[in-house]
């Protein structure tokens, strides 16, 4: 299980506890926070990594290049039965380019997801993990006819569900505990917003951040942001300091609390893939501030996109005035993203590509 990044350790999770004994887990270190890779491992009860190979925060090319490398190595010295990669991360391109120097079987969890943006660097990611993959655990049917789009043969595309749905599901606290957490950042359920903001697209430039920000902070709610690494670099780098006072910034959060507070949030604006999916289960209203998206299941129903830029205030303020009655729709419609099942399925797909038997590995929770 290849993995260095806070979204491949929530959505794996349950697939590393259903194997037990049978997953050796490889962290890249593409997240190197600790508050991004350890801080988020506790929190989802992630047994002890099996290997760390801390590529780090470089730039892009060097982070595929060193993770490659050390793949390689790791594989020549103890190969193992099957690959398995998740998502459209630069440690799941890594694994993938390094099972296939192995002829090692490969399995893509999530695969099929499309933007048709080339200007995407995960676009890119997606795109040749799926081509390389022996097998593709689609998590809708959308995913699936992608990969048909584009010659992958149907024997090696499964629609399996999105493994997100267990996991918010197992994560969410009670409403005690859930009312508790609101309370510790002084929020009030369904009276606050909760945003996050980390792709390039909008922290990268000044003018834009700048913009998001202030929108963030004109908003007739409070705001409550916790702040990713690479945000809270690129605030400090441009001296927007000032503009986060009228926010509620925090670290990120362990995904417990997280969820938790997801759930009380009358709105959720986020550039977050996967808060996208999680929105779904939690039946929350999503304003997408990016200029395209690879969950298109959500557009219109449990969100929208909303491209920063001179619209984008009145689309936060049209979407939080209506919240109320959004989430009461929203209460109504099943997640897009599966039954709750797809880790069970991935699981049993993993086992067939590694030739493991089918019966259960281990009593890991």
């Amino acid at each position: 299980m290849v993995l260095g990044t806070r979204p491949e350790m929530i959505k794996l999770a349950s697939v590393i506890a259903l194997l037990g004994v049978q997953a050796a887990t490889v962290h890249t270190g593409q997240h190197f926070n600790s508050t991004m890779s350890e801080h988020i491992g506790t929190g989802l009860n992630m047994p002890p990594w099996s290997m760390k190979l801390g590529i780090g925060g470089t730039r892009r090319g060097s982070q595929l290049g060193v993770a490659i490398a050390s793949l390689d190595d790791l594989f020549a010295a103890e190969r193992p039965t099957a690959v398995v990669v998740q998502g459209d991360t630069n440690s799941a391109l890594a694994g993938a380019i390094a099972a296939n120097a192995h002829a090692i079987p490969l399995i893509h969890v999530e695969a099929g997801l499309r933007s048709f943006d080339r200007r995407m660097p995960e676009e890119s990611n997606r795109v040749l993990t799926d081509h390389l993959a022996d097998m593709c655990c689609a998590p809708t049917e959308l995913n699936r006819r992608n990969l048909l789009r584009e010659g992958i043969p149907p024997e090696r595309i499964v629609v399996t569900g999105n493994t997100v749905v267990e996991a918010v599901s197992s994560a969410l606290p009670d409403r005690t505990a859930r009312l508790a957490t609101a309370r510790r950042f002084e929020l009030v359920e369904n009276q606050y917003v909760l945003a996050t903001l980390h792709r390039p697209e909008n922290v990268d430039d000044e003018t834009t951040l700048r913009h998001l920000l202030t929108e963030l902070a004109s908003l007739p709610a409070p705001v409550v942001l916790p702040l990713h690494p690479r945000t809270q670099r690129q605030v400090a780098e441009f001296g927007l300091e000032h503009l986060l006072r009228r926010l509620t910034c925090t670290e990120p959060l362990v995904y417990r609390d997280f969820v938790a507070l997801a759930h009380g949030a009358a709105l959720v604006v986020s550039d977050s893939g996967g808060l996208q999916e999680e929105v779904t289960v939690l039946k929350r209203p999503i304003v997408v501030v990016r200029r395209s998206t690879e969950r298109p299941e959500i557009e219109g129903v449990f969100g929208t996109l909303a491209p920063p830029g001179p619209g984008l205030g009145a689309v936060l303020r049209e979407w939080l005035a209506t919240a109320g009655e959004r989430r009461e729709r929203l209460v109504r419609l099943p997640s897009p993203y599966g039954d709750g099942m797809a880790s069970s399925r991935v699981t049993r797909l993993i086992k067939e590509q590694a030739a493991l038997p089918p019966g259960p590995s281990s009593t890991a929770a």
